[in-house]
């Protein structure tokens, strides 16, 4: 893997974001902002799942006059997300936000977004410029706001990456020239508390523009696919576009944008990391895919062990394996395991047999051993 970009580091709220920091795993409420009531329940929801950073859609004056009861109720950095107007983007800096995220596409009046810079710089709140393939600006309006129809943007007819011939104005050139206008009117200004993200459903065109554009400034990057579908489908689409650039070395903070339960999205975010090494937050599962090898019932087991350990604060490894003969020896650096068969169930760490259970104390025996594991990792941190 490569060694990681470095980024001139940011702070949302509490969080660093850039530099040395861990990346940190984002998520969006999909409750009305306005019910500040829903909203914080989402968020500390999202919070019990780990979430490091919220964002909050603001369409208008009384979503973004909510922010600040949100914010009280909270304990994660909150993120505004603003298109379109500018003053919501002044109301959500009066209330007290942590972050802004502008849409360059969106807000492309350069007084405007200039007004909210220096209240932002005023408050030393970080902006993030989000580039989005969705809303990008007019092809050849860029940084104007009269003369063009949203209608005719002509974004769609631009080559995607991987289709332009030499020379000719791609979607990633459009985006990273979208992205470097706002950036500019941000570093006029001596601001440079800023991240940049730079989304598109296309994953090839998401992975040129951010590589393209990491070589050209300094400031952290949040990666995301945008839109990319259900929690099965998005998942996979956001694991090989943020996988690419992740081991590749870019990347500062991320979000698995998925039609479904927020909470998923970091669960997905978590994965996407660890699979990489890059953070080691909750419990990691191995389940071996199951054959007619298998005495036990797997698929069922795996989902059964992964639900009991979901909500565990600890960083062990545990397997779930199907075959008692080769279960503990496929999976010897699990901190623990479990391979069940014929009525039994053999309980292992690192390879090695500890204990043999029936079937049906299986389950309960196998937490009784993660939390023996826990309580023996927690004595030997304090010790050392």
């Amino acid at each position: 893997m490569a060694k990681r970009r470095v980024s001139k580091p940011v702070y949302v709220g509490g969080v660093k974001v850039g530099g040395d920091a861990d990346i940190a795993v984002q998520s969006m409420t999909k409750t009305d902002t306005r019910d500040v009531a829903a909203t914080v329940a989402q968020i500390k929801g999202l919070e019990e799942a780990g979430c490091d950073i919220i964002r909050a859609a603001v369409p208008d004056m009384e979503a973004a006059q909510a922010l600040g009861a949100i914010k009280k109720q909270i304990k994660i950095p909150l993120v505004a997300d603003i298109h379109f107007h500018y003053q919501l983007a002044l109301e959500a800096l009066n209330q007290g936000v942590d972050c802004l995220r502008l849409n360059p596409g969106n807000l492309r009046d350069a007084d405007r977004v200039r007004q909210v810079v220096v209240a932002a710089k005023e408050r030393e709140i970080p902006i993030r410029i989000g580039v989005n393939f969705g809303s990008l600006p007019p092809v050849g309006g860029i940084g104007q706001t009269r003369g063009f129809s949203r209608l005719f943007d002509m974004v769609n007819r631009l080559p995607k990456a991987g289709e332009a011939r030499e020379g000719e104005y791609s979607v990633v050139d459009h985006m990273v020239a979208t992205a470097l206008w706002e950036i500019s009117l941000l570093e006029e200004l001596d601001f440079d508390l800023i991240k940049i993200s730079l989304k598109a459903f296309d994953v090839p065109t998401t992975v040129e523009a951010y590589r393209r554009l990491a070589k050209m400034v300094p400031y952290p990057f949040h990666l995301g696919i945008t839109e990319a579908g259900t929690v099965s489908s998005g998942s996979i689409r956001s694991a090989v576009g943020l996988g690419y650039l992740l081991y590749e070395g870019i990347g500062d903070t991320i979000r698995v944008s998925l039609s479904g339960d927020s909470r998923e999205e970091v669960t997905a975010g978590y994965e996407i990391l660890k699979s990489l090494n890059l953070r080691e937050k909750g419990v990691t599962l191995v389940a071996c895919p199951s054959c007619g090898r298998a005495d036990v019932d797997v698929v069922k087991l795996a989902n059964e062990v992964d639900a009991l350990v979901k909500s565990l604060d600890t960083n062990i490894k545990v397997a779930v394996m199907g075959c008692e003969v080769n279960g503990p020896g496929e999976s010897k650096d699990a901190d623990i395991g479990i391979a069940g068969g014929n009525g039994r169930a053999i309980i292992f760490r690192k390879g090695q047999k500890t204990k043999v259970v029936a079937e049906a104390d299986m389950l309960e025996e196998l937490m009784k051993e993660i939390h023996q594991v826990m309580a023996e990792q927690e004595e030997a941190g304090v010790a050392g």
